[in-house]
């Protein structure tokens, strides 16, 4: 089941990408580009949501419905 998690991405002065999730305490990634954030995000959220799984069950997130709203981000 694919889930949706709210991420909070920002750049850092040092250039660099952050994002974290108040919906998935304890997600944190951070890279050189947008991309490479989100994909380092993705692992850290299927990693954290397998550990509480196995813990207490999964969090209370909503899953991936037939649609949902994405922003796209697109270089110029």
């Amino acid at each position: 089941m694919e889930l949706v998690i709210n991420l909070h991405v920002e750049r850092l002065p040092e250039g660099v990408y952050l994002a974290t999730s108040e919906d998935l305490p304890g997600l944190v990634a951070q890279r050189r580009t947008i991309q490479e954030t989100l994909e380092i995000a993705r692992d850290v959220g299927k990693k954290l949501l397998e550990a509480r799984a196995e813990r207490s069950g999964l969090p209370n997130l909503p899953p991936a419905g037939d649609s949902f709203d994405y922003p796209l981000v697109i270089g110029n």
